[in-house]
């Protein structure tokens, strides 16, 4: 986590928090080292944030400290929760903690009114929860996507033939039953979906596609637009 984001999330866990935090509690949950979160809260305190404590016995933001409300109607609060319920049904586990966080820092933002709305849990998704992929990282291939990096794939196809690709992936998609990664397959030099529950692995592979992630997802947008609109014309092979 970068130091900016660090220092924001100390503040987020500050205003939220009717007890003094230690920072062992706020390294656990950032993942970071202790004495990081101490060099953070000191760098902090340099910039006038009000924050009271000391080590071992935890930290407190002095009220009256506040950020920027976000200005949202009661519509799009109750857009962002639905949202959020609904990543909690994808299988990602590193979304639906990212999930939790979001509504968290915007619970933190917004005015009462909205925040009431925020924690009222009155907006649920209901069914079936993807079941979490065994070996296969979800962050590892939105990571691949964000930085165009390419996958190898070593993958079961429909007649449960193994196959090794190396596939540039472009989108995931995802589904009640599995997740599908939308990307150019090296082999078949075509845009393919590979469905992450027929995976064996599913690893980075250091190559680059770089400048070529928006061209090819323009081609893909394009195809399912001609074809009703359907963003994977034959669910997923």
């Amino acid at each position: 986590m970068r130091k900016a984001s660090r220092l924001f999330e100390i503040i987020q866990i500050l205003r939220l928090a009717k007890t003094p935090v230690t920072a062992a509690e706020m390294a656990a949950r950032m993942e970071v080292t202790v004495r990081s979160i101490y060099r953070d809260i000191a760098a902090l305190q340099a910039m006038r944030v009000p924050i009271e404590g000391e080590r071992g016995i935890g930290y407190i933001l002095r009220p009256g400290f506040d950020l920027p409300p976000l200005m949202f109607t009661v519509e799009e609060t109750e857009a962002v929760v639905l949202g959020m319920a609904l990543i909690e049904r994808t299988g990602d586990t590193d979304l639906k903690r990212a999930s939790e966080r979001v509504v968290a820092k915007i619970a933190a933002a917004v005015p009462a009114p909205l925040r009431e709305a925020l924690a009222s849990r009155a907006l649920h998704a209901w069914g079936a929860i993807t079941p979490v992929p065994e070996g296969i990282n979800f962050g590892i291939v939105r990571r691949a996507i964000r930085d165009e990096e390419k996958l190898s794939l070593d993958y079961r196809d429909q007649q449960n033939n193994p196959t090794s690709r190396i596939v540039w992936p472009l989108a995931l998609i995802y589904y009640l039953e599995t997740a599908v990664i939308v990307g150019w397959c090296e082999l078949r030099q075509a845009i393919r979906n590979f469905r992450i529950d027929r995976m064996e692995s599913c690893i980075l592979t250091g190559d680059h596609f770089r400048k070529e992630g928006d061209r090819l997802r323009s081609i893909w947008i394009s195809g399912w637009q001609i074809n009703q609109g359907d963003p994977v014309s034959s669910v997923p092979h």
